[in-house]
This record gives C-alpha cells, structure tokens and sequence, in this order.
C-alpha cells in the first residue's frame, strides 16, 4: 500500500462493507465458529484466512452455501475442555466471506469481513466436524451502525507508543502510509494485527466503545514497548 492510495482503498472498503451490510433481524441464531487462538476479527475490519484442514473445507463450504457467514472465537486459555473441543470465550465476531479463491493443492484462501461481535447463548451439535453455537447478538447492536462519527483517537500518544513497540518487535512498517490511514481504520487494523497475547486481543475485541478500544490500543502499545523485544508468536493457524 502506498500513501496515495491509502484514502482511496479505504472509501472502497467502506462501500463493500456497506453494500453487503445485514440489517439486525437478517443476522443468522446459529452459526459455525472458527476457533483460532490469537486471531481477531473486529466489525468492518478484513481478516484473510488461509483454510486447509478438511472440517474448516467443509466449514468455509457450507458457508458460502448458506449466507456466507461464520463467527471467528478464540479459545480460553485455561478453560476446561467440553465434548467438542477446547473452552472458548464467551465473545466472537461473526464475519462475512467477502472474498473466496481456491489453491491448487486444496486449501481456501478467503478474506472475513467483520459484521457484528456476538455472545455464545449455546454451543449446539457439531456438524461435519466443525463446531456451532447459538448467537446472541443484542448486546453489540450498535456495531452495525456503519454511520460516521468522531473520533477520539489521541494519534500523538498512538504513534508515540505504536513506534517503540514496533522497533523492540523488529517490525518494519510504511510510515507515510499508516499516519495516512483514517483514525477507525488504523485502530482497527493496529488491533488485529499487532502481536499482542489472546487475553489481550480478547480485552480488544471486547472493547464497549471504538473509544474505549482506542484507549486500551494505546495502553497495550506503551506495555508493550516497556516490555522489551519478546519472541515473535503469530497467530499459529492451527484452529481448535
């Protein structure tokens, strides 16, 4: 991504979100979920997913044949494991499939473009292999308001922290391109991308106000930088 173009693939994203935007009572009451640890989705944020275990295949598959959309979760750390797999949060993000290719050797290469964060009511009978709830979705409503609105993003503090935390992490960024990014698009992304701990990343996902979220970004970059270089730890990609 380039500066110049910055501005003009975020007003592109914003009209694809809005395009495809459910209203509240299109929103489905049960769901598959991906559950992946360190992985987070965020409402009208893009997750890419490289997909090739057989149960998530068949997962992705049904999906597209139904609505196209499934809840990213991740699991609990410590959490006792049920008859389906490892405890999960209790707070996902349901995610639209936006974009889908096929690979040679069999995987899915697929983008979720996040719809609204949900609350697991139940977890239901597996299905193919993959596991489903029931979603509760009335408590983050307000996540499909796509309206503009100010922002309280304090940029001096987030870039002050953001470029400590990158130096001690090795991570290399385009500058004249992230301080063009949009306030709602830069804490959206810096969120899901940075290599924060799941506890964290859940703390972000839970997050009650893009301010709050904001906020908490803020605190976690200036930890983070304190904290001193620490071992690089993506997202294993190896899902519950």
């Amino acid at each position: 991504m380039t500066p110049d173009t910055v501005g003009a693939e975020e007003e592109g994203h914003r009209t694809s979100v809005a395009a495809f935007h459910p209203a509240f009572e299109d929103l489905p009451p049960e769901i598959a979920v991906f559950p992946l640890a360190g992985a987070l989705l965020l409402p009208q944020a893009r997750l890419p997913l490289n997909v090739f275990e057989p149960r998530y295949l068949a997962m992705t598959l049904d999906s597209l044949a139904a609505g196209r959309m499934f809840g990213m979760i991740q699991p609990q750390p410590g959490a006792p494991a049920g008859e389906t797999g490892p405890g999960l949060f209790r707070t996902g993000c349901l995610g639209r499939l936006s974009s889908f290719s096929e690979t040679e050797d069999g995987r899915l290469l697929i983008t979720l473009t996040g719809v609204v964060r949900f609350l697991v009511a139940e977890e239901l009978p597996m299905r193919r292999g993959y596991r489903r709830v029931r979603a509760d979705y009335t408590p983050f409503r307000a996540d499909l308001d796509l309206s503009e609105r100010p922002s309280a993003l304090d940029r001096a503090a987030l870039f002050g922290a953001l470029r400590p935390f990158f130096k001690v992490r090795g991570i290399e960024a385009n500058w004249d391109a992230v301080e063009k990014t949009s306030d709602s698009m830069l804490v959206l992304t810096l969120s899901m991308v940075c290599p924060f701990d799941p506890r964290e990343k859940q703390a972000l996902l839970e997050a009650g106000t893009p301010e709050d979220r904001a906020a908490l970004l803020v605190a976690l970059l200036q930890m983070g930088a304190q904290a001193g270089p620490q071992p690089n730890s993506p997202p294993s990609g190896r899902p519950s």
